[in-house]
């Protein structure tokens, strides 16, 4: 890692940046953090570099984020449980080993199945922090 990230501070709240030198991380260990908090019951660890963020989020059973975007693109890979999601308008049902790819500004929302908690691992570029921006 550069210099530059060293002295830089995460552009989530809460979430780890990577620091010079720092290579491994475990991701249940690092932070806790709400993915969405005032629209998604998505909650996890993240890690910020210095052009990418990755995170581990879970979401309980039943529960889900309401419609919202980012200016960064994103993308979803499923674990465990299905993700029910709308993005862009098209729905799509995401299972263990599914790749859901969010433009950047493209509205989206999504809720876990209600038989079982969805975990999944997510990336960010880090043009914007981890949360989006609720729709009105």
């Amino acid at each position: 890692m550069s210099l530059e990230t060293k002295s830089k501070a995460a552009r989530t709240p809460g979430a780890k940046r990577a620091e010079e030198g720092e290579y491994l991380f475990e991701l249940a260990k690092v932070n806790h953090i709400m993915g969405g908090p005032d629209y998604s019951t998505a909650n996890g660890s993240c890690i910020e570099g210095d052009r990418m963020m990755v995170a581990l989020m879970s979401m309980p059973a039943g529960t889900g984020a309401q419609p919202h975007s980012h200016p960064n693109e994103q993308w979803i890979y499923i674990l465990e449980g299905t993700f029910h999601m709308t993005v862009g308008g098209q729905e799509v049902t995401a299972k263990p080993g599914s790749v859901v790819y969010i433009p950047s500004n493209t509205m989206h929302a999504g809720r876990a199945s209600a038989e079982r908690d969805v975990l999944f691992f997510t990336v960010k570029d880090t043009s914007h922090g981890l949360h989006g921006i609720k729709a009105a």
